[in-house]
């Protein structure tokens, strides 16, 4: 096997990992923010539980973001994430123009095909689940 080859079978699972540990934590903030204001914007809208934005999105964005941080139930989270924010795009950005970079969509857009990524793919060599496998496999093995 050439050595570039060697190299990518080595860093493909890692880097995954990075992607999916840098988009939860810049997609977490989207929901701390509609639950806490946090990062602070002058444009925030108080919670509300009982609204679709913030109170059913906050939660599932911050949770959410959370658990892919940590890469725990990975591919169900990531799975529910992306339809999240197929549905955030059709109702909030879509309505606005055609065009995404019009509408603002584009970070909605990303996101619903990267949770989408995950979801098939999974957390990567550095998650919660993958530690989770190999410490029931080594269990299972004695």
């Amino acid at each position: 096997m050439p050595e570039n080859a060697r190299l990518c079978r080595f860093w493909e699972p890692r880097v995954l990992s990075i992607l999916r540990i840098v988009a939860a934590l810049i997609f977490m903030q989207h929901g701390l923010n509609k639950l806490f204001d946090f990062p602070p914007t002058a444009s925030h809208v108080p919670y509300d539980p009982l609204s679709l934005v913030p109170g059913v999105a906050g939660p599932i964005e911050a949770f959410g973001g959370l658990l892919l941080v940590l890469g725990l139930f990975t591919r169900p989270v990531a799975f529910l994430l992306s339809g999240e924010m197929a549905v955030a795009y059709f109702l909030a950005h879509a309505p606005k123009s055609f065009f995404p970079f019009l509408n603002g969509g584009d970070g909605a857009i990303l996101f619903c095909f990267i949770f989408l990524y995950l979801s098939v793919a999974g957390g990567g060599a550095w998650s919660l689940d993958r530690l989770i496998r190999a410490v029931a496999a080594s269990g299972s093995a004695e």
